[in-house]
């Protein structure tokens, strides 16, 4: 079974999804691949994870870093899990660009090259607003690119990490 619950941020609402496992999907409301993977069947409904989501989510918007992270459950296609993975590691407070994550996953795949489109759109699937941190891949160039909750957002969660 699948569980919602909804976290009002300074940024406008956001959808959280949980399965007896973890979280399973966190969208501002109305963004791109809005709740795409959310079963039909669903209860809306107060779980042990989404209170730590929004304990999380407390403490990052309040401008600290969170030193803990709800459970989560992603799934995808190995290929998204290993761009979502390298999301992961990119630490608070810092950039990197989808070309360095296509080099980082040409590298595991032990082959001379990836496409940075199609980490692109693997980013762009990223379930996990926020918490995965696809907000701060940028364009190779330092631009800001592509972000499913609109660009007005990846600025603002930029500025709220200093990074911008």
């Amino acid at each position: 079974m699948k569980y919602t619950n909804y976290y009002s941020s300074p940024l406008g609402k956001l959808l959280m999804a949980a399965d007896d496992i973890g979280l399973t999907g966190l969208w501002f409301e109305n963004q791109l691949h809005y709740a795409y993977t959310l079963d039909p069947e669903h209860q809306e409904k107060e779980l042990p994870v989404f209170n730590q989501t929004k304990q999380w989510l407390d403490l990052y918007f309040s401008g600290q870093t969170p030193d803990f992270t709800p459970p989560i459950h992603m799934t995808g296609t190995p290929f998204q899990t290993a761009v979502w993975n390298i999301l992961e590691q990119i630490p608070y407070g810092q950039t990197t660009t989808y070309g360095d994550i296509a080099a980082q996953i040409a590298k595991q795949k032990g082959i001379a090259h990836m496409s940075a489109q199609a980490v692109g759109q693997a980013v762009g699937r990223n379930k996990i607003s926020i918490i995965i941190p696809c907000h701060r891949v940028i364009g190779k160039n330092g631009t800001l690119t592509g972000y499913a909750g609109g660009l007005d957002k990846k600025t603002a969660l930029l500025s709220i990490e200093k990074i911008i």
